[in-house]
């Protein structure tokens, strides 16, 4: 390819919506454009380069056992209200309305039309396991799209589905992806980070996702270097420190005037956080409704509000505001589980191995001395609700975590039956029993992932892509082309290059210096560089750069046919 035929054009500048490097670089080398705020147009070099990422997903799924397949953009809301997802994913649910005024879904995710050709296809055992992928377009209205294709409304995706009949079978299936994802980020150059995740609006027993550890990265990854156990922030179980057998003390209140926070009872009653109990207020909402809950959690503690979303089963779960809590009767900065009704209380599992605790006593200024779950107030739920933090003892050896920001690069899911069952996709089993098919759901962002081969493969002057991704091989410099004797020898080399099955981006610009021609190649990133200039012609060489070398070579033109493929392979 041609520069002077080439679409699009390299930036000087980056525009001011891009903040960071990696979201800079794909503007700035002509990769995308955006259109509007989280929608691109793949520019010609962006467009191979995905093309690439697709291709070596295809070849990892294949080789996993995957089917290719292709569902559709738009689905019917009711296979979405069948599911019960409608609700969950709420207005980040893009839709529309048929001239028939049917309502359709431009899917985000397609498990609900996977499942939906499960059922209408697989009758029997005999027939599974399936694994069936696609790569597709999808659709979300992020309230904030941002940082270029790493947070978009539309954005492509691989997702495989798999359906068993047995758990073994989705285990099985599950480590193959396992192993599938780890040679696609080999081969791409994005080196990851396993990590245990919550399964979020997908839902599922069990998931992980592959974190690309980066500054700009929007999740929080909590990562033990004992261990080596690693977890979303959000999934993340820590060790919590136990209080130790105490004999029940008696319930008795306590003057603590103007002690409202847990700091505050700590000065005043001198005694450490973890002998407290603390109260925190939420509004949890479900399909049906709205639910109000009382969380009490140990002092030294924080609340995951994705693990108390989880433990109640909600769509999401908030704050209550100042209002919410006088409507509910409930005295903040002194409040307590202790004589509440008519409220669903939810407790962190430190505080049944945490005697003897202060909490409030549910009127102002007054706190309890020796609160205890069971005898003195009941749970509702009793689950791990708590947050990890960096520093605090991994729940699995006992080492400080440490914090790292990264960008989601897949995600794998076991699903088991949750949508097998609310949408009736069932199997004959051996012995002629209708059967609920278990499933497994795995996606890899495709456009996402062109960004993080940039992220992970950049330096101060542009991209370094890797041979496998590169848009083209080589990029073929010509200098002085204003000159027929030079010109004819850079074309020449061009042809052969060309047919010797090598991509080859020529710059055959006659008004850009040396210097511009010079810091395109290096912002596009190709891995080898080939400069044919007067000066180079005089020693009858070429001169040769590898994208992240130093300096460069000269290679004399009898000898450069066979060192190309040494230059290439290095």
């Amino acid at each position: 390819m041609r520069m002077t035929r080439l679409f699009g054009h390299t930036l000087r500048e980056a525009p001011q919506e891009a903040e960071h490097l990696s979201h800079q670089l794909l503007l700035r080398a002509g990769l995308v454009q955006q259109i509007a705020a989280g929608v691109y147009s793949y520019l010609p070099l962006g467009w191979r380069v995905l093309r690439k990422i697709e291709q070596i997903v295809r070849e990892e799924m294949d080789r996993a056992g995957g089917q290719e397949i292709l569902m559709p953009v738009l689905s019917p809301i009711e296979l979405w209200e069948e599911s019960g997802r409608a609700a969950d994913y709420g207005p980040t649910l893009m839709s529309l309305e048929d001239r028939r005024e049917r309502k359709f879904a431009l899917g985000p995710t397609h498990e609900e039309v996977v499942t939906d050709l499960f059922r209408r296809n697989v009758q029997s055992y005999k027939e599974l396991p399936q694994l069936l992928y696609q790569i597709q377009t999808k659709f979300r209205d992020e309230a904030r799209p941002r940082m270029g294709l790493v947070r978009g409304r539309e954005f492509g995706m691989m997702d495989l589905y798999s359906f068993h009949a047995d758990h073994p079978d989705l285990d099985k299936a599950y480590d193959a992806m396992y192993d599938a994802y780890q040679r696609i980020f080999l081969r791409c150059e994005v080196p990851v980070v396993v990590v245990h995740a919550d399964s979020g609006t997908i839902g599922g027993r069990e998931s992980q996702e592959f974190i690309l550890i980066s500054e700009i990265g929007e999740d929080d990854v909590l990562i033990c270097p004992g261990c080596g156990y690693a977890a979303n922030a959000e999934k993340a179980e820590l060790r919590k420190a136990e209080a130790g057998a105490e004999d029940l003390l008696p319930l008795g209140e306590v003057p603590t005037p103007g002690q409202k926070t847990i700091e505050d009872l700590m000065r005043f009653l001198d005694i450490p956080a973890a002998r407290t109990l603390k109260a925190v207020f939420y509004q949890a909402i479900h399909s049906s409704g709205t639910e109000s809950v009382f969380v009490a959690i140990r002092g030294d503690l924080e609340v995951n509000d994705t693990k108390l979303r989880n433990a109640l089963g909600a769509l999401d779960v908030r704050l209550m505001t100042d209002d919410e809590v006088r409507s509910a009767d409930l005295v903040a900065g002194s409040a307590s589980p202790v004589g509440l009704r008519d409220i669903t209380i939810v407790a962190d599992d430190s505080v049944p191995g945490s005697p003897n605790l202060v909490a409030g006593a549910n009127k102002p200024d007054v706190h309890y001395r020796n609160v205890n779950i069971e005898r003195d107030w009941q749970a509702n739920i009793v689950a791990d609700i708590a947050l990890a933090r960096p520093g605090d003892p991994c729940g699995r050896c006992g080492t400080p975590f440490e914090s790292k920001r990264g960008i989601e690069m897949g995600h794998i899911f076991k699903l088991g039956t949750r949508y097998s069952e609310k949408m009736d996709a069932t199997f004959l089993d051996a012995d002629g029993h209708e059967q609920h098919a278990i499933m497994g759901c795995y996606g890899i962002g495709t456009s996402r992932l062109l960004q993080g081969v940039i992220e992970a493969n950049h330096d101060e002057r542009g991209i370094v892509w890797p041979r496998s991704l590169a848009p083209y091989d080589i990029h073929l410099v010509g200098l002085g082309l204003d000159r027929p004797e030079i010109a004819a020898k850079v074309e020449a080399l061009y042809a052969s290059l060309s047919e010797g099955g090598l991509e080859v981006l020529y710059d055959d610009r006659t008004e850009a210096s040396a210097g511009v021609k010079f810091n395109d190649a290096d912002l596009i990133g190709l891995p080898l560089r080939i400069t044919v200039s007067p000066r180079s012609l005089e020693k009858d060489a070429i001169e040769v750069k590898h994208r992240a070398a130093a300096e460069s070579e000269l290679v004399p033109f009898a000898e450069f046919p066979d060192r190309l493929v040494v230059l290439l392979r290095s």
